[in-house]
C-alpha cells in the first residue's frame, strides 16, 4: 500500500484502485470539494508521473481516454485548481510521491493494463441530483431531467421560452466550456434532431459560463453526471438483424496441431493464479474459456 497526505488532498493505492481525496486547504476548489472522494480503479488508469518543482511539484494520474465521464465530458479543459487527478506535492515529500508512481506503475505492468482508450466508463460519474449556478441560469439535473432556469442576466429570448427542461434521453451531446478572458464559456446540450444552434446566449439549451466565480465550475459535475449516461463516444454499433433468415455459420474448431497451444496456456493460467495475479474466479472464468476451444 502507498500513501501520500497533502493539503491539497490524500492519494492511497492498495493495489487495486487509486483513492483520491480532496484536501480541505482554502486553495481546494469547489468542484472538487463537490466531488468529493474517488476511487479510480486500476484497469481504468492509462499512467502516472511526478513532476517535480521549487516550491511545489505535481503528481498527475492519467485516465485512459472514455474511461472517465468527467474527463469526457469536460473534453479535458479543467482548469489545474479543479482537477481531481492532479495533486501539488510539497518538495520535501517529492520521494514519497516518487515512491508512490513506481508502486502504481508497478502494479500496471504486473496486471498488463491497457493504456488505450476504453469503450465503456469505468468510473461511475458524480452523483445525482447535482445543481449548479452558471453566468445566465441555474442548472440542475436529478438524473433523468436537466432543468436550466434563467436569472435576470438571461436574454429575453431565452425567459420568451421559460425555464428550459428536457430529458436525458433526448440528450445527444454535452459541449463545456469554460470562460477564457473576455470570451464566456458554455454548457450546451444538444437533442435528437436538432438543427445549427444559435450562439449560446441566445439557446434555450445552452448556460452561459461567465467565469467570474470558481462556484461556475460546478457545472462541469452536470456535464459529466449527463455524459456518463449516454451512450459512449467509442461503443461498438449494435449489429441489425439480417433481413432474411440464413442459415447458422458452422464455427470452426481448432486443429489438433492446436491442442499444445492450448494447454500452454492453461500452464500459463495456473501459474499467475498461484503467483496471485488472477483470483480464483478470473482464473476459472479464463480456463472455461479456454477449455470450451477444444
Amino acid at each position: 500500500m502507498a500513501e501520500i497526505i497533502q493539503k491539497d488532498g490524500t492519494w492511497t493505492f492498495d493495489g487495486d484502485a487509486v483513492r483520491v481525496v480532496p484536501g480541505r486547504d482554502k486553495d481546494v476548489g469547489p468542484l472538487r470539494q463537490a466531488l468529493g472522494e474517488l476511487s479510480v480503479p486500476l484497469h481504468a488508469i492509462a499512467g502516472i508521473s511526478y513532476e517535480p518543482g521549487r516550491k511545489a511539484g505535481r503528481l498527475r494520474l492519467r485516465p485512459r481516454d472514455g474511461a472517465d465521464p468527467l474527463t469526457q465530458g469536460t473534453a479535458g479543459r479543467l482548469p489545474d485548481t479543479a482537477d481531481p487527478y492532479k495533486l501539488a506535492v510539497d518538495p520535501a515529500r517529492a520521494a514519497v510521491a516518487e515512491y508512490f508512481v513506481d508502486e502504481v506503475r508497478n502494479a500496471l505492468l504486473l496486471d498488463r493494463v491497457d493504456p488505450g482508450p476504453t469503450d465503456a466508463y469505468l468510473l461511475p460519474g458524480p452523483p445525482v441530483p447535482v445543481t449548479a449556478e452558471a453566468g445566465d441560469a441555474t442548472v440542475s439535473f436529478d438524473g433523468d431531467t436537466i432543468t436550466l432556469d434563467w436569472n435576470w442576466t438571461a436574454e429575453d429570448a431565452k425567459h420568451s421560452v421559460g425555464p428550459s427542461r428536457f430529458r436525458v434521453a433526448d440528450v445527444r451531446a454535452v459541449e463545456w466550456v469554460p470562460a477564457k478572458g473576455l470570451s464566456n464559456g458554455r454548457l450546451r446540450f444538444t437533442l435528437a434532431g436538432a438543427q445549427a444552434a444559435p450562439a449560446p446566449k441566445y439557446d434555450p439549451y445552452a448556460a452561459e459560463l461567465f467565469g467570474f466565480g470558481k462556484k461556475e465550475l460546478l457545472t462541469a459535475l452536470v456535464a459529466a453526471a449527463v455524459t456518463v449516461r449516454l451512450p459512449h463516444p467509442a461503443a461498438p454499433a449494435t449489429p441489425t438483424a439480417p433481413a432474411t433468415p440464413s442459415a447458422p455459420t458452422a464455427i470452426p474448431r481448432p486443429a489438433s496441431t492446436d491442442h499444445d497451444v492450448l494447454l500452454r496456456r492453461l500452464r500459463e493460467l495456473g501459474e499467475l493464479h498461484k503467483e496471485g495475479v488472477l483470483t480464483a474466479d478470473e482464473f476459472l472464468a479464463a480456463k472455461t474459456a479456454i477449455l470450451g476451444d477444444f
